[in-house]
């Protein structure tokens, strides 16, 4: 169980976004449709403007502003500004500060702002209906946020930006349209509901439901039908071991709009230093699980140990020790790789370097071949039936 929360004063301002404003939506959206209907222009403006402001946080409150996992150029930085102002989850100095607090202390339930340890609801909604002190920005994180001309702006004339925002985005499109009223309802309120839950399902679903390939060191998830509602980040185990990479979703299959976003701003000159884990951390990170798995797995199927699972007990043993050579002669690579850079003939260096870029591809090989290895010998496992 739990400790109970402590008591907090009510956040007024975030209950009438987050509560009173659905009531409002349930009873308004119906009433218009049964006396006006919404025109199909109004329904569209509803899922275009879902992506506009929910990229703005995406691309620009985490991956950008929160994590520093790329450089955007000024006229960028306005724009994912504005379309985060128009999802309307507070400042970025405020948004940012706190998302950093969340992920020095994932899953505290003292100290984490929205940690799912205090439950579903809490880290969906509570966390924000109450001031808790838990999410109470600390700015002293955030020095960098502090500096930033476009934040402090935007931090300064928030609530007037909010309003500027709303009615130069949705009245010339109502306008335009001519179902104002229907662009209002849809485009901005069930728009901005929307935009809101997409958000909080991170929060909460995200470190509840899915998978954890990568580390299980924490409570976050990875889940491709969330990445699909969150439009990308539902890859939140990678996320949450690798947070200053500008991609959620690394493989090539994986749903990850908010990076490819990034990549096109970057190959259009506006974004740029785009961050990436090289691969070799991230497969040592997988198969770092996969034996943890394996281990796992051992345990529930050898109780009583036959021939069979002890040979696969033992293989999985060997495999172990032959990732963790991998690992260490990755590491005396790396050491030469230091080395190389310091060396001071400049041919020299580009030699190295070339001949370093080969060994380090036949280490990832290396590593390739013992995932291979290891997930065929846990197949066998499973299927070698257990002596009574």
């Amino acid at each position: 169980m739990n400790a109970p929360l402590p008591q907090a004063p009510i956040n007024w301002v975030a209950v009438f976004a987050l509560v009173a404003l659905p009531i409002v939506a349930v009873i308004a959206i119906p009433l218009y449709a049964y006396h006006h209907d919404f025109s199909l222009a109004a329904w569209i403006s509803m899922f275009v403007l879902l992506g506009v402001s929910s990229l703005g946080i995406t691309a620009g409150y985490h991956r950008l502003w929160a994590h520093r996992a790329y450089e955007a150029t000024l006229p960028l930085k306005i724009i994912l500004m504005i379309m985060g102002t128009f999802a309307v989850q507070n400042s970025i100095l405020y948004w940012g500060s706190g998302h950093r607090t969340h992920h020095r202390h994932v899953d505290d339930v003292e100290k984490d702002p929205y940690s799912i340890n205090n439950g579903f609801w809490y880290a969906h909604l509570g966390w924000m209906l109450r001031d808790y002190p838990a999410a109470e920005p600390n700015y002293k994180n955030a020095p960098d946020l502090q500096n930033d001309k476009v934040v402090m702006f935007q931090h300064k004339y928030y609530v007037p930006l909010v309003i500027a925002v709303h009615a130069a985005i949705l009245l010339p499109i109502g306008w335009a349209v001519g179902d104002v009223w229907g662009v209002l309802l849809l485009g901005g309120l069930v728009r901005l509901i929307l935009s809101h839950h997409v958000t909080f399902f991170i929060n909460s679903l995200c470190h509840m439901w899915g998978s954890r390939p990568y580390t299980d060191e924490n409570t976050a998830r990875d889940n491709f039908w969330l990445a699909i509602a969150t439009w990308g980040e539902g890859y939140h185990n990678y996320h949450h071991i690798f947070q200053y990479d500008y991609r959620n979703g690394v493989k090539w299959w994986q749903y990850d709009p908010t990076k490819w976003l990034i990549w096109t701003c970057s190959k259009l000159g506006l974004a740029k230093n785009l961050r990436r884990i090289p691969s070799f951390n991230i497969k040592k990170a997988e198969l770092a699980m996969k034996f943890k798995y394996a281990e796992q797995d051992l345990a529930v199927y050898g109780h009583d140990v036959n021939e069979d699972i002890a040979n696969v007990k033992s293989k999985i043993a060997l495999e172990y020790d032959a990732f963790t050579q991998t690992l260490n002669d990755w590491a005396k690579l790396k050491e030469k790789e230091i080395q190389v850079k310091k060396a001071a003939v400049a041919e020299r260096i580009h030699q190295m370097d070339d001949k370093l870029k080969m060994e380090f591809q036949l280490v990832e090989q290396r590593l390739s071949h013992h995932r291979e290895t290891l997930n065929l010998l846990v197949r066998n496992l499973k299927k070698t039936p257990v002596s009574e």
